[in-house]
């Protein structure tokens, strides 16, 4: 989830050049039940605000519209809330969903919820920027190509990422990405998030972000690098990372903490649940940010709370918990019991809140394209502060 600020090049509503890469959608999924009366009282009942509530719906569902597209980034100005737009990142071939976009509105079983202020295509590109500009995302291995996670509908997506694998790449990507920053000034960037997509080993991306603080020492970038990863474990790689990549964010991608071996490629299934607050101590332990990425729909709920437990004492920065999004009948098929439910993600949320609360840390809304949290963490307010 992103705010306005970070929406990309503008696309209009009637463009369909789009290409479907798999032949399973959302239309084949059965259909949904979901109205504007169930979800304000699910709202009530759970204590969120209605615009939360929707948003996460929007997210669990999708979107139906004459847009054959399965991906798209698409911004929404809520009609109980217009001053704050949202950028979701949905299917809007979603024929089943309640959610319809017509002529820029979106409705919810014909009842006006809001508009669709413009649509962007979802492509995996080698960078671009989030936060206003003050944040950056980069994808300098091929995310495209990663293919190995049951969940992840990175195969949807149009690729113009290549794989970069020398400074002189990472110099050139940084060149392109400065002549499309809002001003111009990448020395600005407080945080750089490498998303790994295809790194399978340790020593590649230890080596890979030396070469990346390098190049942005050269470039007199003194940005934080995140870094999206389970194959960063032990001690030996921390270490070298705080001599020659500082200051980092582990953000570990643990993803689920059931079915690990049916839901994720190798290289991250071989983490077990029981080694990720290891690796997370031993990433504070020589002093680097901690957090980790975790997709919410794929474990019950009871393996969701048990699991947060264990890892909420070890982290720095809020973890980025995801709505889970089938795109197919097979990624349906991966959900957890009641996973297809708007109420299972609002339990979620409180359960949530309840171990995170005290931690002091919050959702923070650039850092997650399909949160559970818009506008109130826990009761509290996530937008005026901002």
């Amino acid at each position: 989830m992103e705010r306005a600020a970070d929406a990309g090049p503008e696309l209009p509503y009637g463009w369909l050049g789009w290409s479907v890469r798999m032949s399973a959608v959302l239309g084949e999924l059965p259909a949904s039940t979901a109205s504007l009366t169930s979800v304000e009282g699910l709202a009530a009942r759970y204590g969120v605000p209605i615009e939360d509530a929707l948003l996460i719906s929007v997210n669990l569902h999708g979107i139906s519209s004459d847009i054959p597209r399965h991906r798209a980034r698409v911004l929404v100005r809520l009609a109980t809330a217009p001053s704050v737009p949202w950028q979701v990142i949905v299917p809007l071939n979603a024929d089943r969903s309640p959610f319809r976009l017509e002529s820029g509105q979106l409705t919810i079983g014909g009842e006006l919820i809001g508009c669709v202020e413009r649509i962007d295509a979802d492509e995996a590109v080698g960078g671009y920027f989030r936060d206003g500009g003050r944040a950056a995302t980069l994808n300098p291995n091929a995310r495209s190509r990663c293919v190995g996670c049951a969940f992840c509908p990175n195969t949807l997506e149009a690729a113009a990422d290549p794989r970069l694998s020398e400074e002189r790449e990472l110099t050139e990507l940084l060149a392109a990405m400065s002549e499309q920053h809002p001003r111009g000034d990448l020395t600005e960037l407080r945080e750089i998030t490498v998303s790994t997509g295809c790194f399978e080993r340790e020593r590649a991306a230890i080596d890979h972000l030396r070469s990346l603080r390098s190049v942005l020492t050269e470039h007199n970038i003194n940005a934080r690098i995140g870094f999206l990863t389970s194959v960063l474990r032990t001690e030996e790689a921390f270490e070298e990372i705080a001599a020659h990549a500082s200051p980092f964010v582990l953000r570990l991608t643990a993803e689920c903490f059931t079915r690990r071996d049916l839901l994720l490629k190798a290289s991250k299934a071989t983490l077990a649940t029981s080694e990720m607050a290891q690796v997370l101590q031993r990433a504070l332990r020589v002093g680097h940010g901690t957090s980790f990425t975790y997709i919410v729909g794929l474990d019950s709920l009871e393996a969701l709370r048990d699991g947060v437990e264990v890892l909420a004492p070890y982290v720095t920065e809020f973890p980025n918990f995801q709505v889970y999004q089938a795109h197919n009948s097979i990624m349906a098929g991966l959900r957890s019991e009641g996973a297809q439910d708007l109420e299972f993600y609002l339990q979620a949320r409180r359960a949530i809140e309840e171990i995170m609360g005290s931690s002091g840390l919050r959702p923070v809304a650039w850092e997650c394209y399909r949160p559970l949290w818009y506008f109130t963490f826990a009761g509290e307010s996530l937008v005026g502060g901002r």
